[in-house]
């Protein structure tokens, strides 16, 4: 139940930050003007000029179009402060290990992948 919340909230945020609801409302502004245009027996074409001109705008239009300008728009770089260390003065020293002993190497070679064990394997019960 939760999980479903938050993915809906997660969409409602994306399509209100993106302006989407803005292209929704347009469409169905757009859809009711052609519907009304095509049922005042005007032709097809002749509807879909007069709903595209932007000259004969409805109320919704209208009123998009107002929400749209007094919408305030945020600028695209902010200011960001930054944080900057100064250089730390003095050297870096680096100190040698008192005791220094060279660590015995591992023989790789393949004659030892190949020898026998040192133990036979265990047996079955049953063999």
């Amino acid at each position: 139940m939760f999980a479903r919340c938050g993915k809906i909230l997660v969409v409602a945020a994306l399509v209100l930050t993106t302006g989407a609801h803005w292209a929704a409302l347009q469409t169905v502004a757009w859809t009711t003007m052609l519907a009304a245009n095509l049922s005042s027996q005007q032709s097809l074409t002749e509807a879909v000029s007069e709903t595209f001109d932007g000259k004969h705008l409805c109320p919704l239009c209208k009123a998009i179009a107002a929400a749209k300008k007094s919408e305030k728009k945020s600028e695209a770089v902010s200011p960001t402060l930054k944080i900057e260390f100064p250089l730390a003065a003095g050297k870096i020293i680096l100190f040698p290990p008192t005791q220094f002993a060279l660590q015995p190497q591992f023989n790789a070679s393949a004659k030892n992948f190949f020898s026998k064990p040192p133990l036979e394997p265990p047996r079955g019960f049953l063999v």
